[in-house]
Order: structure tokens, then sequence, then C-alpha cells
């Protein structure tokens, strides 16, 4: 006759449900696009280049852990994050992994930090010099990203408009730039591009939702 398993051990079961669910790269990806709010099926599928069978797939085993949650939009299904706190969760991930693993630091020191030795503004920095109104704060994420929620007074323009639209950017100011988080090269890139052209340009020590996480005002349309 098979043991029946403690409470306790049941318990331990349930928690590996979710470590399970969050055991894949794909899954870790879509869970960091969540975080910028709402995603279609297909708008995840595109972003984190999958099928979308397969991005259906590694979204209902989250959701079977509990990690998101769905709902029926006309003939699409949107999906959101289930609970801020996984945020909380993905960054203690992300500092174990840059404290232990050789490779993550790196690919950090290659992909990263290679590409801007500055050091970046810290949130509540950005919100004191966005308020005095001595930066410009620039979100450089997707447009419907940015609808969903975005800093204060951010201009939206998206990394792949920003040469085309560079002269709507004041001269006379610092230029802080954000993105999805600390491991999106969006900000890295639009700062590069920026001091290319002439501009005094920083970014944001991390991105969205960890400042919707810290408690800092966001702006939703």
């Amino acid at each position: 006759m098979a043991k029946t398993a403690s409470p306790k051990q049941q318990l331990f079961e349930q928690l590996a449900l979710i470590g399970r669910a969050l055991g894949h790269s794909a899954r870790l990806e879509l869970l960091d696009y969540l975080a910028q709010g709402e995603h279609s099926v297909e708008d995840l599928a595109r972003a984190a280049r999958l099928s979308v069978a397969n991005t259906s797939k590694h979204l209902q085993q989250l959701r079977a852990a509990g990690l998101v949650d769905a709902r029926r939009d006309g003939k699409y299904v949107r999906y959101t994050l289930a609970d801020e706190r996984l945020l909380d969760m993905l960054a203690a991930m992300r500092g174990i992994a840059r404290t232990h693993l050789d490779t993550v630091r790196d690919l950090l020191a290659s992909y990263l930090q290679g590409r801007d030795g500055l050091e970046p503004v810290p949130a509540h920095d950005l919100m004191r010099r966005a308020r005095d109104g001595l930066v410009t704060v620039l979100d450089v994420r997707p447009a419907e990203e940015y609808a969903q929620g975005h800093i204060p007074g951010a201009l939206n323009i998206p990394l792949e408009r920003l040469r085309e639209r560079i002269a709507e950017l004041p001269v006379d100011r610092q230029i802080v730039a954000y993105c999805r988080g600390p491991w999106c090269v969006l900000s890295f890139d639009a700062v590069a591009g920026l001091r290319a052209a002439g501009f005094d340009a920083r970014r944001l020590e991390d991105g969205l939702p960890e400042w919707r996480r810290a408690g800092l005002p966001v702006v939703r349309e």
C-alpha cells in the first residue's frame, strides 16, 4: 500500500508546481513581458519569437501554477500577472543568479555593462529630478506597453523610432531612458544612440515594473 504523503510533503509538492512552472527560460521571458501589463497570446508570441501554439502551452502551465490570470476579449485571450509579488520573486532570482553563477556575471558584463559604464539613475532620484523639471524622462518601450502604465510625464518614443524622432527631445536637459527592467537592452541602446547624437543621456536603474512595485506613481491611459 502506498504511503500517504504528510501535509508538509503535500505543501512542498504544491510549491514544486510553481518551481516547475518557472523552470523554463521561455516562461520566465513571458513573465517579463507580462510584468509590463496585459498581453494577448499573439502579442506575447511575437515578442518572445515563439509560435502561438507554443506560447499558449507555456501560458497554460503558468496559469495552472497560479502565476498568471487570463480573460477572453472577443476572439483573443489576454493574460496578466496573477500577483505583483511575482516581481519580487523574479528580482530575487536575478540577484541570486548574479551572485552565484559565473555565466550570468559574464553575460551581464558583456551584454549590458559593456554598453554603458555609467551608473544608472536610482528611481527615487529620478522622481525628484523629474518633479523639479531637471530631466526629460524617456520611455522606449512599445506604445501599447506605455499605454498600460508609465512614469508620469514620460515621453514615449519606441526604440525603433528614436532616430527618426530624435528632434522631439530637448537638448538643454539630461534625458533618462527606461524600459522593461534590469535585463532589458532597450534603454541601453537608446542611451548609446542619444550620446552618439550629442545628448546628455542616462538610464533608469531598473524598469517600469520595479518602479511600480516600489510604490512610485504610474500613469495609465
